[in-house]
């Protein structure tokens, strides 16, 4: 640990020397103080806190993602090519050792310069709300600044596919017709079903046909006398020239005599709404009934993903930012492991280059997901209604599968999501963060990078004539 230690403060001295840390956070603390300044918010006091957040943790983890690229392709392959690594290669130290080293100071001058920039946002916030009205301030305390766990509705899905293997069932018993695939028949009915499960009829006397049936759980026992949160989005099924749908909400339980009626609400769709509900609205077992009016003309359908989710309080906020900031810590260092293993074999330009290319295919996903479920790269076709295909698809598709799976390791964290929303990062994620981020891609791709650099003749590497 002794070798390893000296490269990590070598890596320090070398940042201080060209004054790259100073720089860096400077330009972090412009990021955190300007941006706020500069963006225009909706004029709630929520809105300027997830502006705040968004566009300050979004800036730093850009600014920090891809200068720890730079520095990471740099460190060693400058070193390489001035012939600086042939003095410290000599010496009694191992290569692997070399590379951990520098692995571990630029992941610690990231934490440094990822806690400098935590500090001044967390205390921004600070500042702007405690200058606020009480009454505000107990809003932003409840709806942003805050540790809320979700709930959402259990066991659709299953009763979605006993409901469509009885109707399929009851169709095989009168036969299919002919030249008709049984598989793609039950696909067709599932959709049908999950359909009917999602939709909520229009008429002003028309309540879903079903309620929403929330299991708070253990949770019951912390929630009473606390307000709880309705976390809604839905789709239209024809245009509104107002943009807009009027709804109204019955919420209670089984064992209310009446439920809590909401006021009418405006809302727009295919866009989240968040609103605050009464406190005790559940019973002794934790089950929360939730109705809906659809007073319109037309049906709404609400996602069975992302359609009704309960928010409640678990925790502060200082403990679940400090759990973001270590999740973005992990992309930082994932993001120097792919520069340190860049570097170990190709120049700085090539390296930079590579990475930067990486990181833009990751970046990317949108595109790869659309290629994998159209099964094509040739796109939609509207004049035949088809995908187009070609002989390149057989192998094009089936690698963008494979990158989509090995992405979805590092995005389905997201940390900035959550704290701007006041969602809960449990220990649970931080810590599947570390394993899937850190340990698993990130310890393949090290595990490459220190191979190769071991393997590396460095006595060729010659500086300039």
């Amino acid at each position: 640990m002794q070798k390893i230690y000296a490269i990590v403060i070598l890596t320090w001295k070398a940042a201080f020397r060209y004054r790259l840390f100073w720089v860096l956070a400077s330009l972090l603390l412009v990021a955190v103080v300007g941006l706020p300044l500069l963006l225009k918010d909706d004029g709630t006091v929520e809105g300027v806190a997830q502006i705040l957040l968004t566009y300050t943790l979004g800036a730093v983890t850009g600014i920090l993602g891809l200068c720890t690229l730079w520095l990471a392709c740099g460190t060693l392959a400058r070193d390489v090519e001035d012939c600086q690594i042939q003095m410290v290669v000599v010496k009694p130290i191992a290569r692997w050792q070399i590379w951990l080293g520098k692995w571990l100071g630029l992941v610690t001058l990231n934490a440094a310069l990822l806690g400098l920039s935590g500090l001044s946002i967390y205390g921004l916030i600070e500042l702007r709300a405690n200058r606020l009205p009480p009454d505000q301030r107990a809003r932003l305390k409840y709806e942003v600044l805050v540790a809320r766990a979700s709930v959402k509705e259990e066991g659709v899905e299953q009763l979605i596919d006993e409901t469509t293997d009885k109707a399929f069932q009851q169709r095989m018993e009168k036969g299919l017709p002919k030249g008709v695939d049984p598989r793609a028949a039950k696909a067709q009915l599932r959709e049908q079903v999950k359909a009917e499960y999602q939709i909520a009829p229009p008429g002003k006397t028309g309540a879903i046909h079903r309620p929403w049936i929330i299991h708070l759980g253990r949770a019951k026992d912390s929630l009473k006398g606390e307000p709880l949160f309705l976390r809604i989005k839905f789709n239209s099924g024809d245009y509104n020239s107002s943009g807009t749908y009027y709804v109204q909400w019955m919420i209670g339980s089984s064992s209310s005599v009446r439920p809590w009626r909401s006021e009418v609400m405006s809302l727009a769709a295919e866009t989240f709404h968040e609103f605050p509900i009464p406190p005790d609205l559940f019973d002794e077992k934790g089950d929360l009934m939730i109705f809906l009016l659809n007073l319109n003309d037309t049906t709404l359908l609400f996602p069975l993903d992302e359609g009704m989710e309960v928010l409640y309080r678990e925790g502060g906020f200082g403990l679940n930012f400090a759990r973001g900031l270590g999740i973005i810590l992990c992309w930082m260092a994932l993001l120097t492991t792919l520069g340190l293993a860049a570097a170990s074999f190709m120049s700085f330009p090539v390296a930079a280059f590579c990475s930067l290319a990486i990181l833009a295919i990751g970046l990317c996903s949108g595109t790869l997901s659309n290629v994998v479920q159209e099964g094509t790269v040739m796109g939609y076709n509207e004049e035949s209604g088809k995908s187009g295909h070609s002989p390149v698809d057989l192998v094009l598709v089936p690698t963008f599968r494979g990158l989509l799976e090995v992405i979805q390791l590092v995005q389905q964290f997201s940390p900035i999501d959550a704290l701007s929303t006041g969602r809960m990062i449990t220990w649970g994620q931080f810590s599947l963060a570390i394993g899937q981020i850190v340990l698993l891609l990130g310890g393949a791709i090290g595990v490459f990078g220190i191979f190769v650099f071991s393997r590396r003749e460095l006595a060729t590497a010659q500086g300039t004539n």
